[in-house]
């Protein structure tokens, strides 16, 4: 989990060993987290410890989706990743005792999965999904691959769950992190596009929150960038540990 806000940030992703990790058809737990689904919604019970401050965030986060997507998509030329939305369109609940903060608003949920280690076809990738007016949420994934031309998927999820590609804008250059990586956004010519937040900014990711424009409308837009070779650099990898401990 990241969390973002008033009551600080707090970040917690310890990878635990099979051990740890129990599923059935009703619920998966890792560690002392479980999630399981209700009928009507994705309920996330949490009890972890954040890094690289240890500071616990515990309690429950509860998804309900307005429809459910069954659209699927490969990321690479080769099909050997593929992404797809769960939930475009949902309604998010979170009740947490550690820190103590309750709040309600627009969610969205979905899956990537991968037949090999995710430096083999992808140099980078910039992502952005924003909210529209009528409800349905807009994603682009603009990526580059080592072989072979960029690949840009840009879908239109409605409420229901049902999906409408859209020709993607133009891609603007979009200021540089404080670790220096390039990150770009596919934004309407003559609106630019204006980082409003920047949430995470480390030497391989940054994920940021935008003004920008989109199929006619002004939206604000959750945006990330993955830099691949940063992220296999050895220098990153030993610094990887005290962001995300691994527990037998």
């Amino acid at each position: 989990m990241a969390l973002y806000g008033d009551a600080g940030k707090r970040w917690t992703m310890t990878e635990r060993s099979r051990a740890s990790v129990t599923r059935d058809v009703h619920e998966f737990v890792v560690g002392p987290s479980r999630i399981h689904w209700d009928g009507a919604s994705l309920v996330l019970d949490l009890d972890e410890i954040g890094m690289p401050l240890p500071q616990r965030v515990r309690g429950r986060v509860r998804v309900w989706p307005r429809g459910l997507s069954t659209f699927a998509t490969t990321l690479d030329d080769a099909g050997r990743h593929r992404w797809g939305p769960i939930a475009p369109c949902a309604r998010v609940e979170v009740d947490l005792q550690q820190p103590g903060v309750r709040w309600s608003g627009e969610a969205y949920l979905d899956s990537n999965e991968g037949d090999e280690p995710i430096d083999r076809p992808f140099t980078d990738w910039d992502w952005s999904r924003a909210s529209l007016r009528d409800g349905s949420t807009a994603v682009i994934y603009d990526v580059r691959q080592k072989q072979g031309g960029d690949r840009v998927i840009a879908q239109r999820f409605s409420a229901d769950g049902g999906a409408e590609r859209f020709e993607p804008p133009p891609r603007q250059k979009l200021p540089r992190s404080l670790w220096r990586i390039e990150r770009h956004m596919r934004n309407e010519p003559g609106e630019p596009a204006r980082v409003l937040h920047t949430l995470e900014d480390t030497p391989f990711y940054v994920r940021s929150m935008l003004d920008s424009s989109l199929l006619g409308e002004r939206v604000s837009s959750v945006h990330e960038t993955l830099n691949v070779p940063r992220l296999m650099a050895r220098t990153t990898r030993l610094m990887l540990p005290w962001r995300m401990p691994r527990v037998k």
